[in-house]
């Protein structure tokens, strides 16, 4: 059975050895890094700030058989204020024409943009690669879990839900736009870059370019980069189009990765969220797969991916192995999207 559930400090050591297998900027390979980011995930779970950008929550994928911890994805509550503004590129265009000689050019432009009052972000989905593929689908999972918490808390989280995607890089995860651009203006490594702005961003406004970046001016490859995906990122791509996001025509600063965005209330999930009184008895008919949750002293939030049968209007039956390995009870509140 894989476990869906809120990050605990026991899971330091599997999110450590997870974050030096895959590269990825939201799980670096720091254990004081991550120990703080499981503490300040513990804290919002237990009593989330009235200051939505103080709040980060971490989700993991526990495989029971192995008792070990496969994946990870995340919820910052708001990404984007005063403080730490949120920063993108603006993909537009810029039309020149020249009646003397009869000729005009059209050119891609790249202009710095700033969000003080920014939405809701989720990000961080990393899961074991040797769990890619899996018949349980891990990725979606753990990335649904996300809306599953959102459907049910949606007084923590802001109006619209951001996502910022990774783009192609280099087998040394490096950035071909960063090397066109930022290195340039900010004479320092992608990575480097990047984990000085989850402390301060201030370096970005005073040194990157403030006008339109003509990109007929950039290598080939920084062009190309812009606004794609890389091989390992396109499944969700894909999954975020399928559930109402979109692209936003805006793009990461460092990277070139897009942003895709759609509005909390118009994500599918959690459009179809229910809440239902469970019922015991018969194990449940049909095949209504979901991820749902319910109460359990050990974490904060929990949730497990199985079959289920709604009943009338607020009634629900789930398998029986279920219902005894975490104690339920007749009349519990089972909550739940449909997977």
């Amino acid at each position: 059975m894989f476990i869906l559930r809120s990050v605990a400090l026991s899971d330091l050591e599997d999110l450590y050895d997870l974050s030096g297998r895959v590269f990825f900027i939201n799980l670096p390979h720091d254990k004081s890094i991550i120990t703080e980011k499981i503490k300040n995930s513990i804290e919002c779970f237990d009593h989330p700030s009235n200051d939505l950008a103080e709040n980060h929550y971490l989700f993991v994928v526990e495989d029971t058989d192995r008792n070990q911890v496969i994946g990870v994805s995340m919820i910052h509550a708001q990404h984007g204020t005063e403080k730490e503004p949120h920063f993108f590129l603006r993909v537009s265009s810029e039309h020149k024409y020249s009646q003397t000689i009869n000729t005009g050019f059209v050119h891609g432009t790249l202009r710095l943009g700033i969000d003080t009052n920014g939405p809701t972000e989720i990000g961080g989905l990393v899961v074991n690669p040797d769990y890619r593929g899996h018949s349980e689908k891990i990725g979606k999972q753990i990335s649904f879990i996300r809306f599953l918490y959102m459907a049910m808390y949606k007084d923590r989280f802001k109006e619209m839900v951001h996502s910022e995607l990774m783009p192609p890089l280099d087998d040394k995860g490096n950035s071909p736009l960063w090397e066109a651009i930022g290195r340039r203006f900010m004479n320092m490594d992608y990575q480097e870059a990047d984990k000085l702005s989850r402390s301060n961003k201030e370096f970005i406004l005073s040194l990157f370019p403030s006008n339109n970046i003509y990109m007929t001016l950039l290598p080939y490859d920084a062009r190309n980069s812009i606004g794609k995906v890389g091989p390992d990122t396109l499944p969700v791509k894909n999954m975020l189009e399928k559930i109402g996001f979109t692209y936003t025509g805006e793009v990461d600063p460092f990277d070139g990765g897009p942003h895709y965005r759609c509005k909390l209330l118009n994500i599918k999930p959690i459009v179809n969220f229910f809440s239902r009184k469970l019922v015991i008895g018969n194990e449940p008919e049909g095949s209504h797969i979901s991820l749902i949750n319910f109460n359990c002293h050990e974490h904060p939030f929990i949730a497990v991916k199985t079959n289920v049968q709604l009943i009338n209007d607020d009634q629900i039956i789930i398998p029986k192995n279920i219902v005894t390995k975490f104690g339920l009870t007749e009349g519990d509140i089972i909550n739940g999207i449909p997977f």
